[in-house]
């Protein structure tokens, strides 16, 4: 297999304009998360700094309501590209243990409505989209990007989305969360 290239970025990501529900429209599945995983979201917020941000993950499976917190930051605040890390602590564990992870951005639209992101290690993808479903042509060219990039394809698997997706943070709540941060560091 030819050595993989570096990986391209976006540069100068709005956070601001970032901020908000993403849908996950499809990722690498990951032996940690639930195979049943429905609804699968993503939301941000910026911290009153203005250079953090809140994460809150979340995902229906078996009806309850699976959710882990973290926040986001620039690895190198000085760079225009979109790399950055994201940080969860970990429950139910005690002490809460901090565990850190890549979150790149390699594509975004120009106005701000789907994203792909991954990581250097390419063993994680996920497609976003501020809808709950995506047009197949456009995930069609995101995931042609993915290929571009180095990434396995093959691996891809479009997430369960509802017509009407959850409102809030209704339903039986179930934080155990734990495949979320597994998932995204492979830990």
């Amino acid at each position: 297999m030819a050595s993989k290239k570096q990986m391209e970025v976006v540069k100068g990501l709005d956070l601001v304009r970032y901020m908000g529900r993403w849908y996950e429209i499809a990722s690498f599945p990951s032996r940690f998360q639930p195979k049943d995983g429905v609804d699968t979201r993503a939301t941000y917020s910026l911290n009153p700094d203005g250079s953090t941000v809140k994460v809150l993950n979340e995902t229906w499976s078996g009806g309850k309501r699976s959710y882990i917190e973290g926040s986001a930051y620039k690895a190198e605040p000085s760079s225009d590209e979109a790399k950055l890390k994201v940080k969860f602590y970990v429950p139910p564990f005690l002490p809460i243990i901090p565990v850190v992870g890549d979150y790149w951005v390699l594509f975004i639209d120009e106005d701000y409505q789907y994203a792909l992101i991954g990581q250097p290690s390419r063993k994680y993808l996920w497609i976003l989209c501020r809808q709950n479903h995506l047009d197949e042509e456009i995930y069609n060219q995101l995931v042609e990007k993915a290929k571009e990039e180095g990434y396995d394809v093959t691996k891809i698997h479009k997430t369960p989305q509802s017509e009407t997706p959850p409102e809030g943070e209704e339903g039986p709540k179930d934080t155990k969360g734990i495949w979320w941060f597994k998932s995204l560091f492979g830990k």
